[in-house]
């Protein structure tokens, strides 16, 4: 029993709190490579417009609603609430609940064929919301150190969540709820100039406030998951930083966040380090072409281009058979979406918009739209199985095929493409992101648009967070 326990203990024997801390300490900007500074303005221009459209939702009202009735003190201005301005967690907390309100915010990729695909987060949101915040509060923050900010928080959240075991995720923790929240802390910290022990015990108190379960999945508490993680995280860096401590090794050990909640780390990544590859550019990130769960993006697709190729007619469809692997079917977990969030995580919802509209934007996730007599209908005709070939695979990339019989005798087949539109394999376009962004900010008329696009690719100048900061800001108010 204690030879056991002894290798129990030494499994967990890990140094990933202080090589966050001495990467974040040694890396300014002059470290980030240049490719990392220019992915960064993507995702963040992507995120941007992700906060506008995330006031539409409803999740997003009332955090916001209840955001300005609370008050507090003026640090940074609450998005949807004019120039209302409120403490710096509240404000990440808004920001982090609208970017993922949508489930529209991009994704970190992995190479590792071990991998589970869903353990991995929504990178941008957490730091970035950090980082507005904070910036904001400081009210000296200038282009190079938001940037960098940015980066370091993006990096070790990226690093945490590939190292973890796949437990964390299987066991049914949602990562951008707790792993995120790292990112948030991380950038934050860095932001208030922390020094090593402010940091470490930063890094320990997100570790007692990380958390989010995937039961959530298709309710408003996923997006919460995520405004909590940029909450918390600025709220760790702050609390720290007035001297409030934490377990300086709180990642790692026998009763560490890793070992607690993903059964430890996978040794065998540790030596990758902190910032010698840097993951926004290595192996990279993805930028959503639909706002639903990123395991169904590869079957939709499938499904769009064989409804679009044949002309499909919804009328003509007599049922459909999609096939995939665990990895998919069981966090996507609704057989029949009664609303728009549950549409998200469900392969029937999917593909009944693309059978009946032939798009999945954000005006198909309306709860009119998915309530529909004929949506509902569609629905029932669609069924899901897991694919025993499919799973033997592995769960590192996202398998999936399509059956459709139809009235007229007709059969069609499609097997989808492992590659992930949207991701380094098959990357959006500059225009394509444009595109995006603008949709994402329909609500706005095209000058609003064009103001906050400059003033995202003029983050990187001496003012630029604060122009970024005051262009939000001139949003219409929600509440």
């Amino acid at each position: 029993m204690t030879i056991e326990k002894k290798q129990d203990f030494q499994s967990f024997d890990t140094n990933v709190t202080q090589q966050a801390v001495s990467f974040a300490l040694s890396t300014g900007f002059a470290n980030v490579p240049t490719e990392a500074l220019e992915i960064a303005k993507r995702c963040m221009l992507d995120t941007v417009g992700l906060y506008v459209a995330g006031l539409s939702d409803e999740a997003t009202r009332i955090v916001v609603s209840m955001a300005a009735s609370d008050g507090g003190r003026e640090d940074s201005f609450l998005l949807g609430a004019g120039r209302k301005q409120v403490p710096a967690q509240v404000a990440a907390r808004a920001f982090g609940i609208s970017a993922h309100a949508h489930d529209f915010d991009d994704t970190q990729v992995s190479h590792d064929p071990n991998h589970v695909y869903g353990l991995l987060t929504h990178p941008t949101t957490a730091p970035l919301s950090s980082a507005l915040s904070v910036s904001q509060m400081l009210g000296h923050v200038d282009g190079d150190r938001f940037l960098a900010a940015f980066n370091i928080g993006f990096e070790v959240s990226c690093k945490i969540s590939e190292w973890l075991k796949p437990e964390h995720y299987l066991r049914g923790h949602h990562s951008s709820g707790t792993v995120a929240t790292f990112g948030a802390a991380t950038t934050a910290a860095w932001l208030l100039e922390l020094n090593e022990t402010e940091m470490r015990h930063a890094l320990g108190l997100a570790a007692s406030m990380a958390a989010g379960v995937r039961c959530s999945f298709g309710t408003m508490a996923k997006p919460w998951h995520v405004g909590r993680a940029s909450e918390n995280g600025v709220l760790a860096a702050l609390m720290a930083k007035r001297g409030f401590t934490a377990d300086p090794d709180a990642l790692d050990g026998k009763w560490g966040f890793a070992a607690v909640l993903a059964n430890g780390f996978s040794l065998e990544k540790l030596d990758q380090g902190m910032g010698r590859t840097w993951s926004i550019v290595d192996p990279g990130v993805s930028i959503k072409p639909y706002p639903s769960g990123i395991l169904t993006h590869q079957a939709m697709d499938m499904v769009r281009k064989l409804v679009i190729d044949n002309d499909v007619a919804p009328e003509n469809v007599e049922r459909i058979e999609f096939f995939a692997g665990d990895n998919i079917l069981n966090p996507i977990r609704y057989a029949v979406a009664k609303n728009g969030l549950q549409a998200k995580f469900s392969m029937a919802a999917l593909i009944s918009m693309l059978v009946l509209r032939r798009s999945a934007g954000l005006p198909e996730f309306e709860d009119d739209v998915v309530c529909a007599p004929a949506f509902q209908n569609m629905q029932k005709r669609i069924s899901t199985a897991v694919d025993p070939k499919i799973n033997a695979k592995g769960f590192d990339l996202i398998r999936s095929r399509v059956v459709f019989h139809l009235k007229d005798g007709g059969r069609l087949e499609a097997e989808a493409d492992t590659r992930y539109r949207g991701g380094p394999l098959l990357p959006m376009s500059d225009s394509d992101l444009e595109e995006k962004f603008r949709a994402c900010c329909a609500a706005l008329d095209v000058e609003a648009q064009d103001r906050l696009i400059a003033s995202v690719r003029a983050i990187g100048q001496p003012d630029g967070p604060r122009r970024l900061a005051k262009t939000l800001a001139e949003i219409p108010a929600i509440v």
